[in-house]
């Protein structure tokens, strides 16, 4: 029996992180498969270059399939802001751009209000006002290949210092 997919999509800086820290909490839990790549930009078929120059406007983002049967999206969405920081402004700890803003790009309607939900929520675990821009998913460009499971397959590669769970 084919079970339901839903999408998730997030950016919450460096996207290698971010993949490898959902990816290591919910694979076998409800996660079904990711992929980096860009989204939220105007620039057809971006490469990594191109969006690093921040002339793109796209973000790096994790495109999520999940089972909701398994977990639900609210549950997601407080795991997103749980390893990032939401109060940094188009930055991730030493990485610095529109590229590594904080978002979270909603498929539907109900996804939006569960979204703002979990956001007020989670609003007071936070010292500064959380910047996640909750915006309307949007084309999405796979990254190319050496950037899946970049750190499987790198395991010294770069780790940007603010993905690590908070609470």
């Amino acid at each position: 029996t084919m079970s339901i997919r839903e999408k998730a999509t997030f950016a919450a800086g460096c996207f290698w992180g971010v993949e490898k820290v959902f990816v290591k909490h919910y694979k076998n839990k409800g996660i079904l498969q990711t992929r980096v790549g860009y989204t939220g930009g105007d620039a057809p078929n971006p490469n990594y270059q191109q969006v690093c120059s921040g002339s793109t406007k796209h973000a790096e983002a994790v495109d999520i399939d999940f089972d909701p049967s398994k977990v639900s999206y609210k549950e997601l969405v407080e795991f997103f802001y749980r390893m990032h920081d939401p109060t940094q402004r188009n930055q991730q700890g030493p990485d610095r751009g529109t590229q590594y803003r904080s978002a979270i790009f909603y498929h539907n309607d109900k996804q939006l209000e569960e979204a703002k939900q979990v956001t007020d929520t989670v609003r007071s675990r936070f010292k500064d006002p959380i910047m996640t821009e909750i915006v309307p998913a949007s084309k999405w460009y796979d990254a190319e290949e050496y950037h899946q499971m970049y750190l499987d397959k790198n395991p010294h590669g770069y780790e940007c210092p603010t993905h690590f769970l908070r609470w």
